[in-house]
């Protein structure tokens, strides 16, 4: 089968076609016909290994110290299963699923093998394999720290900085579905876009500095990596919680060791991957809650590419990378 594999950490263009064995699904395993994968953080950061400051170590232990462990990327992605271990009993050859294998990835293939009881689900039957390959990234990221971390309910004032991003774009939408009041911050570019996934109010960072505009908010959350407690404690009502998807060694130590007041939380960590959360996912874009939004998509000859627009600053939402349907 045709995969992208490399060999070396550096720039997009170590991402190479390669043709490699099938992979053979053991007794609990799924065999999926990959249709559709996607760029992630997550794919970039294994690809590149620049981490965030003070994580350099930290990500050579777990991507390889002295090479890729696992050569073929893709955090998540959707297609068709074509072949099931003895022992599966919750899919079958035919149905139609999306995946979020996350550090196991092995999403830039033609092939893919996922654990039955790890994060994959049924495809919901009105989104293209495009879309579903794109709901688990963003969409568990943002759900896991809203819901699960930022404990949001309805009435909640929520500012989300970096809302033209993977993540971001995801968190505004789960975040209205909660019945919250939304704020987006982004790039001039981005303003239209931003409003039409449903901000209720959108803040342009070239122009405006959210923290000095006398607002409050009960969540912050920042995809950006650029916001520090320090920053947004006159901007936390009481009670708020500064939510920090990602975030370098020094603000996860800020946040740390800031002096917090009147119930102000900031919380960082990370989102694990769940079969529940994507069926909650399916679920939510089933009632069209919540639709990835996809900015640009690629052959799969064409992931490097993909990488180098993906880092271009350029790109809102995900950047999809499609697989060629008529391969046996």
């Amino acid at each position: 089968m045709l995969a992208i594999e490399y060999e070396k950490y550096g720039m997009p263009n170590v991402l190479k076609v390669r043709d490699v064995p099938k992979p053979v699904p053991g007794k609990t395993d799924v065999l999926v016909r990959v249709h559709a994968t996607t760029v992630t953080s997550g794919d970039r950061l294994a690809r590149s290994l620049d981490m965030p400051a003070g994580f350099g170590l930290i990500g050579r232990l777990v991507f390889g110290v002295f090479g890729p462990r696992r050569r073929i990327l893709g955090t998540e992605f959707a297609g068709e299963v074509r072949a099931v271990g003895s022992r599966v009993t919750n899919f079958k050859p035919g149905d139609e699923v999306f995946a979020f294998p996350g550090a196991g990835f092995g999403g830039y293939a033609q092939y893919a093998i996922i654990g039955q009881d790890k994060a994959i689900a049924l495809k919901p039957a009105d989104l293209s394999y495009s879309q579903a390959a794109a709901l688990s990234f963003g969409g568990g990221t943002a759900l896991n720290f809203l819901r699960d971390k930022g404990h949001i309910k309805s009435g909640d004032r929520v500012l989300v900085i970096g809302a033209a991003g993977i993540v971001g774009s995801a968190a505004v939408q789960l975040a209205k579905h909660f019945g919250a009041h939304v704020t987006g911050v982004c790039h001039t570019g981005s303003l239209e876009m931003v409003h039409s996934i449903g901000a209720d109010e959108v803040i342009d960072y070239t122009t405006t500095d959210f923290a000095v505009t006398g607002a409050t908010y009960d969540i912050i959350v920042d995809t950006s990596g650029t916001a520090t407690y320090r920053k947004c404690e006159n901007s936390l009502r009481e009670n708020g919680r500064l939510l920090l998807v990602s975030a370098n060694l020094w603000q996860l130590l800020g946040m740390v060791f800031a002096r917090k007041k009147r119930g102000k939380k900031a919380i960082g960590g990370y989102a694990p991957e769940r079969a529940e959360d994507l069926v909650f996912l399916a679920s939510l874009a089933e009632q069209g809650k919540f639709t990835p939004y996809i900015d640009r998509q690629f052959p799969l000859e064409h992931a490097a590419k993909a990488h180098a627009f993906f880092e271009s600053g350029h790109k809102k939402g995900s950047i999809v990378i499609t697989v060629e349907k008529d391969i046996a």
